[in-house]
């Protein structure tokens, strides 16, 4: 793919995304694929040479005609032929995509991604338009032999395609082909755009390539398609109770993430000027179909975090409640003036979107977090490139599917995934003028001083060490069920987990009673309905929470309850840590430093 900068400095048009390279499952998904995303672009794709079992090439159909097709009494058969080349649609526009059958799947290459025209403005005016569907000449033949007229036959097709723009003469057209035996009806076949192919095309398909995989491999989403990366490194996606493999996440490439960016860059001046009252229809109905999808977003949630259903269903309801406040935007949104502050002066202020902005989340809340960043955002009249955690990020995508199916545009919302280089390009894309960030306190100091190096404005939530301090009048019942709660729900893995508690006036009146209600805690999967406690995220987490209480032990602390060794019935090879409980922790103790409950 060549580099976005430089193709705007060989082409004086606005430039034109080409679409985001990928692996496919087979032909059609390919070539729907390419030509969805072109629709979103402003140009139509149509296909210039097929070898149906090996490779497609795929060209820019700019909607041309053929020019002087009259014969001039001088002109030569070869002259002829040149000014008809010439004139033709295929040869004005260099842009080229290959697909190529390899290993039984379909691999899409972009052999030049430019363009030397304008973006087409409206895609109903473009001639492939009108045309027919093979399934639609079907119906016209079987029409034809039945009697009918072309204004009949078009009325019928336009009962199952409001959208046809033919007209009666492209039926005599067709009829006219089919009577010679020609079923394909032209020689280059243009994708014709449909005005749902923006936002639900990708649902036509049966089951897209990254379902299909096994484990299935999660998809960027990019230009308001979900496609299958290129890279061919991924990373595991584990459920923490069994340890299977739930699913893969791609090492998103530097390529489709300059392809995210673009796509979120050339969606901005329409999406920003689009009524602040449409942007909020997109949420209501981005909010109704959370109602509806909310039994699928927890147990995503549960299958790759490990909390439990009661903690998932909470963590989507928490998040729904930011969506719920995009839909009140608008009165936020508004400006302030004063008049005559001074002498035949008045001043103002208005509110505007900044543009492309960006949120990286982290694993704790996988829907909560992600819900956090990009409504608000795009309800403001921004863009958005969401990079969820890479231990989670099912919810994520699933959350950005009802956006689209909200109604949401092309561009306006793109996921990509990775680690630490897409990080990194995040925090220093000229084009991303805000991040936000939730996670841990070094990611976040090191993503703050990176990204305000860039001029960017900077959202940092980090860290969290949280201290409950009981005194001695406290209700001993009602305190126990908060301290236990607060400690040990979602496993201790979100920032307001309470990690330290003080009891005023000494710990004795209380030992026992904590010790006896975190026994009484259920661990087991999150999946299983008596379950008070799931596995922590990862083997490795688990083994780093071990180290820190045995450290505490050894530099003092006592050890009132020890979770360490639980084996829970089933799920054998689960991560799990019981409740535990450490007293007599100093503040220079490394336990006491990061975020286990002690006391």
């Amino acid at each position: 793919m060549m580099d976005i900068e430089s193709c705007t400095e060989l082409n004086e048009f606005p430039q034109m995304l080409p679409p985001p390279p990928g692996t496919f499952v087979d032909r059609e998904e390919l070539i729907q694929h390419v030509g969805d995303f072109a629709v979103s672009q402003g140009y139509v794709v149509t296909i210039k040479q097929s070898k149906r079992d090996r490779v497609v090439v795929l060209g820019c159909d700019r909607g041309g005609v053929y020019r002087n097709r009259r014969k001039p009494a001088d002109e030569s058969s070869a002259e002829r032929t040149r000014r008809r080349k010439t004139g033709s649609r295929l040869t004005n526009c260099p842009f080229e995509a290959v697909g190529k059958k390899d290993d039984g799947l379909w691999i899409l290459t972009i052999k030049n991604g430019t363009h030397n025209h304008e973006p087409i403005k409206d895609i109903s005016e473009h001639p492939s338009a009108r045309r027919f569907t093979e399934r639609e000449i079907v119906l016209i033949k079987e029409m034809t032999e039945a009697g009918l007229k072309p204004r009949q036959i078009l009325k019928r097709l336009r009962q199952n395609n409001p959208d046809l723009l033919s007209t009666p003469k492209h039926v005599y057209n067709v009829k006219a082909k089919l009577r010679q035996g020609n079923m394909t009806v032209r020689n280059f076949k243009s994708l014709r755009p449909q005005k749902s192919a923006v936002r639900n095309n990708y649902l036509a398909v049966t089951e897209p390539s990254w379902r299909q995989r096994n484990p299935p491999r999660v998809p960027n989403l990019i230009g308001g398609r979900f496609v299958d990366s290129q890279s061919f490194v991924s990373i595991d996606v584990l459920n923490p109770a069994t340890q299977q493999v739930i699913s893969q996440v791609p090492l998103t490439t530097n390529e489709e993430f300059k392809a995210a960016v673009f796509a979120a860059k050339r969606a901005f001046p329409l999406w920003r000027n689009t009524p602040i009252a449409t942007r909020q229809r997109i949420m209501f109905k981005f909010q109704e179909l959370i109602h509806r999808d909310i039994d699928k977003l927890a147990m995503n949630i549960t299958a790759e975090h490990g909390k439990t259903l009661k903690d998932a269903y909470g963590d989507v309801l928490r998040g729904l409640e930011e969506v719920e406040h995009a839909c009140g935007l608008a009165t936020l949104q508004m400006g302030e003036f004063v008049s005559n502050v001074s002498n035949g002066i008045d001043t103002y202020s208005i509110r505007e979107p900044l543009g492309v902005c960006a949120g990286i989340c982290p694993f704790d809340f996988p829907a909560m977090i992600p819900l956090w960043m990009f409504p608000l955002a795009v309800t403001c009249g921004n863009t958005f490139i969401l990079k969820p955690s890479e231990k989670d990020p099912g919810a994520a995508v699933m959350l950005a599917e009802l956006a689209v199916e909200a109604g949401l545009p092309n561009g306006v919302l793109n996921i990509v995934h990775g680690s630490n280089e897409i990080v990194n390009a995040i925090c220093d894309d000229d084009d991303i003028k805000a991040i936000s960030f939730v996670g841990p306190n070094v990611a976040g100091t090191y993503i703050y001083a990176r990204a305000s190096a860039k001029g960017k404005r900077i959202q940092s939530n980090v860290g969290a060490k949280n201290h409950a301090v009981v005194m001695p009048d406290a209700s001993m019942d009602a305190t126990l069920n908060a301290l236990v709660a607060a400690g040990f729900g979602a496993a201790g893995q979100k920032c307001m987990a309470l990690s330290t508690v003080i009891f005023v006036g000494g710990l004795n009146p209380w030992e026992d009673k904590l010790v006896e209600h975190a026994k009484a805690i259920k661990v087991n999967a999150g999946t299983e309905p008596d379950a008070d406690l799931g596995p922590v995220i990862s083997k490795q987490v688990k083994e780093q929470i071990c180290k820190l209480i045995q450290t505490g032990v050894d530099t003092g602390a006592k050890l009132v309850l020890d979770g360490r060794n639980i084996v829970v019935p089933a799920y054998e090879h689960g991560s799990f840590v019981g409740p535990t409980i450490l007293s007599n922790v100093a503040t220079n103790m490394e336990c006491y430093k990061v975020s286990l409950t002690v006391f």
